[in-house]
């Protein structure tokens, strides 16, 4: 039966092709629409490692002025990030499965073959501790990373994007070879895969859709070369900062900070311990402030720092909107051409069609018009999205990591087409199958 219900409601969109294309556009402007708003909203809240969600946890500490808060926007919340000496103290502690304390800086990578005619690249690094990788599950093509004595050395290794390796050694295994970096020659011990996490969750400062550095070298080399931040350095105190040394004992925020908590017993030992610590700093005149010190999952912690804001959920809300007129005028569409054909429903009404039949034969020819609707949407909206991606690829912007169709955006697609198709067809359907035939036939 059903497959006699396809065959009526084909004939009958051929009938009116011009209505029909009419039709399918406005379900596919609407669903593309969505679809478009939906796959960025998705890709730009959801948890990119959320697998470990009740594992991993940002540490924050509130050393700010006991004046005001760092942010008056959210004055509950510590500031993001640590002192330098805040961060060396909370991570040495054995409590965690891993901890990482990191930042970000630049510089200039060249090769260290004095044959190799590859130009030099100016990159943004991650200075890191060797927990990175392992903690935030980071997938190598090549090697891997450094181990903790590496920090401390420093031992002068380092690990590259996949980017960095195709420029300077053709994408090819460089484990073991050599880049100068800060005038020193750094080891490769390791060569990442294509790794975007969006949002970059464990360094929001300079954006939360920035891309991951393209190279990461140990902690160690922070104080060893007196490397300057790239990301966010906020200060509220007056100090003599005389010299670097100065400035890593000073009350400056800069260094990220995480642990990785496997269970509420330790996550409880770490959150005593933090605790235990800023007591101890009380007693030499700091941490004037009530006590906010914090573990913050990484669901909590994009929450936190308003990375889907309230303007991106006003889009989707106006995306819905749209949808919701174009299927209003598809309703009025399918309403005045079902009525048009209301000759030939009573004639098959008098030929013994029940109404329930009727009914379901149009809602058939709606849900065609909505399976195709959906598949043009589908189409433009994966034209929609390149166009995107290709605009925010003249920029270094991660958004262009969540612009692009993926499962969940098929998914949604179809759900949009179950929707318009019930929304569009429902009432057109109900309305001509309870019409009496009689006035039909004796035209």
């Amino acid at each position: 039966m059903f497959s006699y219900h396809v065959k009526l409601a084909l004939r009958s969109l051929r009938r009116n092709p011009g209505i029909t294309a009419l039709m399918v556009m406005a379900i596919a402007l609407g669903i593309s629409v969505c679809v478009i708003t939906l796959t960025v909203y998705h890709g730009m809240s959801s948890n990119p490692i959320w697998w470990k969600n009740d594992r991993l946890y940002a540490i924050t500490l509130d050393s700010w002025d006991p004046e005001e808060p760092a942010d008056d926007e959210r004055p509950a919340l510590p500031p993001e990030q640590l002192t330098y000496r805040d961060a060396e103290a909370v991570t040495a502690s054995t409590i965690p499965a891993r901890s990482v304390r990191m930042m970000k800086t630049g510089g200039v990578l060249s090769s260290g073959e004095s044959a190799s005619d590859v130009l030099p690249e100016r990159v943004q690094l991650r200075v890191t501790t060797a927990g990175f990788f392992g903690m935030f599950d980071v997938p190598f093509a090549y090697g891997g990373g450094w181990q903790a004595a590496a920090d401390a050395g420093p031992e002068p290794v380092i690990v590259l994007s996949k980017a960095m390796n195709e420029h300077f050694f053709a994408g090819a295994n460089s484990v073991g070879r050599t880049l100068r970096w800060n005038d020193r020659e750094f080891r490769v011990v390791g060569v990442l895969e294509d790794w975007h996490p969006s949002p970059k969750f464990f360094d929001l400062n300079n954006g939360s859709f920035d891309d991951p550095e393209e190279a990461y070298v140990p902690f160690g080399w922070l104080p060893a070369l007196e490397l300057a931040s790239t990301g966010n350095t906020n200060c509220w105190k007056p100090e003599g900062r005389e010299s670097y040394l100065d400035f890593l004992n000073s009350e400056c925020v800069w260094i990220q900070a995480w642990a990785e908590l496997p269970d509420a017993a330790t996550r409880a030992r770490m959150q005593e311990f933090i605790d235990g610590y800023v007591n101890e700093q009380r007693k030499s005149g700091r941490f004037a402030r009530p006590d906010n010190n914090r573990l913050t999952p990484v669901d909590q912690w994009l929450a936190d720092n308003e990375v889907v804001r309230n303007d991106n959920r006003m889009l989707v809300a106006l995306a819905f909107a749209f949808l919701s007129v174009c299927l209003i005028n598809t309703v009025g569409l399918l309403l005045a051409k079902f009525l048009g054909g209301a000759t030939v429903t009573g004639i098959r009404r008098a030929l013994g069609a029940s109404r329930r039949q009727i009914f379901l034969q149009l809602l058939t020819e709606a849900g065609l018009l909505a399976a195709v609707g959906a598949t043009v949407g589908l189409v433009l909206a994966s034209l929609g999205l390149l166009g995107l991606r290709a605009m925010y690829d003249a920029g270094s912007s991660g958004f262009r990591n969540v612009m692009y169709v993926d499962a969940w955006s098929i998914a949604m697609a179809v759900a949009l087409a179950v929707v318009s198709a019930l929304a569009a067809g429902l009432y057109p359907a109900w309305r001509v199958g309870r019409l009496a035939p009689a006035v039909y036939l004796k035209s």
